[in-house]
């Protein structure tokens, strides 16, 4: 199995301030993922911290 996290870094506040967003992103989801049974085809929408959906995290199989 593979962990995918997907970010747009081309608009909002993600391309305002990267690091400070994909921090606060990653944080959010170490702390998260405990929620989840990670198998294939788990997967949830990622938000910046104006709310904006800006990527998805998904749980996929191995090629």
């Amino acid at each position: 199995m593979k962990f995918v996290l997907e970010v747009d870094m081309s608009d909002g506040a993600v391309a305002a301030d990267a690091a400070k967003e994909l921090g606060r992103i990653l944080r959010y989801w170490a702390g998260n993922v405990r929620h989840y049974e990670l198998r294939p085809g788990d997967e949830s929408a990622i938000h910046d911290s104006d709310h904006r959906d800006v990527g998805r995290w998904r749980i996929v199989e191995a090629s």
